[in-house]
C-alpha cells in the first residue's frame, strides 16, 4: 500500500490541481467496506472516455531552455523518398515505419514521433528529458481532436520536440502499455479516458498526466505548451522529488494483492449479490444498468439470461426488463438504424446520442446477446437487429482472405464546412432526407416513423460543442402499428415504404458522404469474440454464410498470426516445441511484430471451442488445447493463480498485470476459467478444473466485495458451482437415417436457450475422430459411446458417468427442458 508520503509528495509539487482526498489510491479503496466507491471508480477505469484534462500544473514560471544534446534526437524532416507515397507531405516521423492505421496517422504530424522501443529510451536517456506518452487509438473522437489541435500545430510541435522524448501508442496493439499506465491515471485523478497523456521518466515512470489537453489555457488550466515546459522545469529543478514520486507508484504496481474470503465468494450468494446490484441501476424510463453515458456491457447482459431461471431473477422481472433494454439499444440512435451495427455507447440515456465509432468487440458481444435474446423470446426485432450486424460485419469490416477489421472511426468529413465532424457520416439534414428518398409519402412515413424534423431532432443540450445543429439523428420514436394508424394503411405497407426508404439512405450515404476512416488492422482476441458470435448465428439459422465467416476468420489466424518458428526436429521435446510457438497480436498488410497477449489466446480458444460445436471437427479441440497449454505456459500464475495478461518477456513493461474486471471487453481471466472448464469436461483432465479453480480464488477479494466489478467472471462461477452440461452425441454419418437424426437432435438443442450446455459428438464413421479422443482425454463417456440400436444417441454426462442416454426424440426435447435448463 503506498504510504502518505505518496500523497504529501503531489501536494508538494502542486502540480496537481486538486485536493489529495480526490486521489485515494486504489488498493486503498478496494480493501475499504465501501462497495459503492469501489465499482464506481471500477467503471471509471474500464470505460469512461474523459473529455476534459485530469490533471494540470499551476506553476506560471517559464523555464529557462535547457542546453542539451541533440545528437540523438530525430528531428523531423520534409519529405523526399517518393518510395513511401509521402511526396505531398511536409512532415514524416519514424511512425511511418509502423503498420498500426492509428500509427500512420501520425506519421506526417510536425511532432517527432517515435514508438514505443529502445530508441525512444535511450534518447531520452541520452538528452535527459522527459517522455511523453501519447496513448489513443484509430476511432476515438478526442484523440482526432487533440491531433488537430496540438499535434497539427507546428509552433506547438516545436515545443514538444524541444522538450519532450515523444512516444505515440494504439492501445488496440499494446493494451499491456495501456493497461499500465491507465492505472496510473485512474490512481491520480479517479478517472482516465483517450487520449491518454503520460509523462514519463527516461526510466519510464510517470510523474503526471491526464487525457485531453487544450492547446491554450482556458477554465483555469494551463494549455498542453505551456504544461510541457512546467514539468520539464520540474524535472530539472526538483528532480529527486519527482523520481520519489514515481518510484512510489512503482512499488504500488509491484506490492502483492491480498485475496478475499474463499469460501464467502466462491459460492452462489455471490451470483444473486451481483444480480442485486445489476438490479438497483436498473433505469425503468429508458432501459439500462446505470447513468448516462450508457455503455453496453455484454458482461452485464450474459449474467441477467445466465441467471433467468433463478427464482431471484423471476421475482423482479429481469427477463422483462433486458428485453425492454435491448428494444430501447435497437431503437436509440446508438444503433445505425441505416446501415446496422452499434456505435460505441450513448451520450443520452434515452440511447439517443451516441460516440459514433462502432468497434468490432462491441459488435461481435451485441451479435451474441441479441441473438440469446431472439433464441428466448423469438422477437423479429432481436433477429433483424442480430442479422444487421453481421452482415455490417460481414460487408464492412472483412478482409478478402477473411479475418476481421478493429473499427470505424467516429468522425469523418462534413462537406457543408469541408471540416472532420463527429458523427457527420451518420446524421442527416432534412434536405438530405428528402433528397435520398424522394417520394413525398414515404419522406412522411420515413420521417414521422423515426422522428425527423426540418431543423434537426437533437435536443441542444445533447450538443454542447453545436456539432448536430439542424441534423437528424435517426431513431424509431413509433410501433410500426402507431405508424399505420397515424397514415391509415396496413402493418404490411408501412413496413415496405420503411424497408425501401432505408435502402435509399443507405444508398445515398454510400454514394454522396464521405465515409469514416476505417481501422482495417486485425486483432486476434477481437477475432475471437466475433467468430464465437458467427458461430451462434449459424447454430440458429442454419445459414452457411455465418459458418463460413467464422472458418475463414480462423484460417486467416492460423494462417498468418500463428508463428511456429523451426521444425519439429528443432526441439527437444513436444514442450519444447510449444514454448517456441506463438500467436502474433495482429495483422495490417502482413503481421506485427507484437506477441499475443492472455485476450488473444483466451478469446481465440472459446472461439475454438465455439467452432467445434457447429463443425464437429477434431482439430478445432486438438488447437485449442495447443493454445490452452501455450496460454499457461506463457501468463499463468503458479504462484497464487489467475493469469497475467503480459508474458513477462518484454522487461520495458514495469509489472506484469492481471485483468481484474470486466469492462467494454471482458477480461481474460474470466473468459479463460469458462474455457478451462469447458475443457476439463471434454478431457476430465484435473489440472484444467484446478486452474480454473485457483483462478477465481485469485479473484476472490472481487467477487466477494464487489462482483458487479466482475459479472463475466461471476459468470464464470456459476459454471463452476453449477457444472456444465455435457451433450455426447454418438452417431455413424456415413449412414443417412443416423444423420438425418443428429440434425434433428441439433435443431432441438439450438432451439432451446441453454448457456451451460457443451456438445461433443463421437462419429464412429471417422477413426480420427475416434483416435484423437482416446489420445487427448481420460473422459470414458465420450470414447465408450455408441449408438443405440442404430440410431443417433443423445447422452448427458459428467465424470460419474451419463444420466440420460436415449435415441428417443421426444424424450430428448423432455430432459433439455426440465433436467438441463428449466423455462424462465
Amino acid at each position: 500500500m503506498l504510504s502518505s508520503k505518496f500523497f504529501s509528495l503531489y501536494s508538494k509539487t502542486k502540480l496537481l490541481k486538486s485536493t489529495t482526498s480526490n486521489f485515494i489510491l486504489f488498493n486503498k479503496l478496494k480493501y475499504s467496506s465501501n462497495n459503492q466507491d469501489f465499482e464506481k471508480r471500477f467503471f471509471k477505469m474500464s470505460d469512461n472516455k474523459t473529455t476534459t484534462t485530469t490533471t494540470t500544473a499551476t506553476s506560471t514560471s517559464t523555464p529557462t531552455p535547457s542546453t542539451l544534446n541533440d545528437k540523438s534526437t530525430i528531428k523531423t524532416t520534409p519529405i523526399t523518398d517518393n518510395n513511401n507515397n509521402n511526396e505531398n507531405f511536409k512532415y514524416t516521423n519514424k511512425l511511418i515505419n509502423e503498420k498500426s492505421p492509428y500509427l500512420l496517422k501520425h506519421a506526417h504530424n510536425p511532432v517527432d514521433w517515435l514508438p514505443w522501443g529502445e530508441e525512444a529510451f535511450k534518447i531520452a536517456r541520452d538528452n535527459d528529458k522527459l517522455i511523453f506518452l501519447s496513448v489513443g487509438y484509430m476511432a476515438c473522437h478526442w484523440c482526432n481532436v487533440m491531433e488537430r489541435e496540438c499535434f497539427e500545430n507546428v509552433e506547438i510541435a516545436k515545443v514538444m520536440n524541444e522538450y519532450c522524448v515523444n512516444i505515440k501508442i494504439d492501445r488496440e496493439e499494446r493494451p499491456d502499455i495501456d493497461k499500465i499506465y491507465m492505472t496510473y491515471l485512474t490512481e491520480i485523478s479517479g478517472s482516465g479516458g483517450w487520449p491518454m497523456s503520460i509523462w514519463l521518466t527516461p526510466q519510464l515512470h510517470p510523474i503526471t498526466g491526464g487525457t485531453y489537453f487544450a492547446p491554450e489555457a482556458k477554465y483555469g488550466r494551463p494549455g498542453f505548451p505551456d504544461l510541457i515546459k512546467k514539468l520539464d522545469k520540474l524535472w530539472r529543478k526538483d528532480r529527486e522529488m519527482v523520481q520519489e514520486r514515481a518510484d512510489s507508484f512503482i512499488k504500488f504496481l509491484k506490492e502483492e494483492k491480498p485475496m478475499g474470503n474463499i469460501n464467502n465468494a466462491l459460492s452462489s450468494q455471490t451470483i444473486e449479490k451481483c444480480f442485486q446490484q445489476i438490479m438497483k441501476g436498473y433505469d425503468p424510463i429508458d432501459g439500462g444498468y446505470s447513468d448516462a453515458p450508457k455503455f453496453p456491457r455484454c458482461s452485464i447482459f450474459n449474467l441477467l439470461l445466465m441467471t433467468l431461471k433463478e427464482d431471484y431473477s423471476k421475482q423482479v422481472g429481469s427477463l422483462d426488463k433486458l428485453v425492454f433494454t435491448l428494444e430501447k439499444m435497437a431503437n436509440g440512435g446508438m444503433y445505425d438504424q441505416v446501415g446496422g451495427g452499434f456505435h460505441r455507447y450513448s451520450v443520452t440515456s434515452d440511447w439517443m446520442i451516441p460516440h459514433f465509432e462502432k468497434m468490432l468487440y462491441d459488435n461481435a458481444q451485441l451479435a451474441s446477446v441479441y441473438l440469446d435474446a431472439y433464441q428466448i423470446t423469438k422477437s423479429p426485432l432481436f433477429e433483424r437487429v442480430a442479422k444487421e450486424i453481421l452482415h455490417y460485419v460481414s460487408t464492412k469490416l472483412t478482409h478478402t482472405l477473411g479475418g476481421f477489421f478493429s473499427a470505424e472511426d467516429a468522425d469523418s468529413l462534413n462537406l457543408e464546412i469541408n471540416e472532420k465532424q463527429e458523427g457527420a457520416f451518420y446524421v442527416w439534414s432534412y434536405q438530405d432526407i428528402k433528397k435520398a428518398i424522394q417520394d413525398k409519402d414515404d419522406i412522411e412515413i420515413y420521417s414521422f416513423h423515426h422522428g425527423l424534423i426540418e431543423n434537426g431532432n437533437v435536443d441542444p443540450k445533447d450538443d454542447p460543442h453545436n456539432e448536430f445543429k439542424d441534423k437528424n439523428v435517426i431513431t424509431i420514436v413509433k410501433s410500426l402499428k402507431e405508424t399505420a394508424a397515424y397514415f391509415k394503411k396496413t402493418q404490411e405497407e408501412i413496413e415496405k415504404s420503411l424497408n425501401q426508404s432505408k435502402e435509399k439512405l443507405f444508398k445515398f450515404r454510400e454514394q454522396f458522404k464521405p465515409k469514416p476512416q476505417l481501422d482495417d488492422k486485425i486483432i486476434v482476441s477481437w477475432n475471437g469474440l466475433m467468430v464465437s458470435s458467427f458461430c451462434k448465428a449459424y447454430q440458429l439459422f442454419k445459414d452457411e454464410k455465418y459458418l463460413n465467416s467464422a472458418i475463414k476468420s480462423i484460417e486467416f489466424i492460423k494462417t498468418h498470426l500463428y508463428d511456429s518458428v523451426g521444425d519439429d526436429n528443432d526441439y527437444d521435446d513436444e514442450d519444447d516445441k510449444l514454448n517456441n510457438c506463438r500467436l502474433i497480436r495482429n495483422y495490417k498488410d502482413g503481421p506485427s511484430k507484437i506477441h499475443a497477449f492472455t485476450d488473444d489466446y483466451s478469446f481465440l480458444i472459446q472461439a475454438l471451442l465455439d467452432l467445434y460445436q457447429v463443425t464437429f471437427d477434431y482439430k478445432h479441440l486438438e488447437w485449442a488445447m495447443k493454445l490452452q497449454k501455450q496460454q499457461d505456459n506463457l501468463f499463468y500464475d503458479l504462484e497464487n493463480g489467475g493469469y497475467y495478461s503480459t508474458s513477462g518477456l518484454d522487461k520495458s513493461i514495469l509489472s506484469r498485470m492481471k485483468e481484474e474486471h470486466d469492462g467494454a471487453e471482458p477480461s481474460p481471466q474470466s473468459i479463460s476459467v469458462s474455457n478451462l472448464l469447458k475443457l476439463y469436461s471434454i478431457t476430465y483432465n484435473e489440472a484444467y478444473k484446478e486452474k480454473a479453480k485457483k483462478t477465481l480464488e485469485n479473484c476472490s477479494l472481487y467477487l466477494e466485495k464487489a462482483p458487479l466489478v466482475f459479472p463475466q467472471m461471476v459468470c464464470s462461477l456459476y459454471l463452476y458451482l453449477n457444472s456444465i452440461n455435457t451433450i455426447i452425441l454418438s452417431t455413424n454419418s456415413n449412414d443417412n437415417q443416423q444423420k438425418q437424426q443428429l440434425l434433428s437432435i441439433l435443431d432441438e438443442i439450438h432451439s432451446n436457450y441453454i448457456p451451460n450446455k457443451l456438445i461433443l459428438l463421437n462419429d464412429h464413421s471417422n477413426n480420427s475422430i475416434t483416435q484423437f479422443f482416446e489420445k487427448s482425454t481420460s473422459n470414458l463417456n465420450l470414447s465408450l459411446s455408441t449408438p443405440v440400436y442404430d440410431k443417433t444417441t443423445f447422452s448427458l454426462c459428467n465424470p460419474n458417468g451419463c444420466t440420460i442416454s436415449t435415441n428417443q426424440l421426444q424424450q430428448i426435447k423432455s430432459n433439455l427442458i426440465n433436467q438441463i435448463y428449466p423455462k424462465y
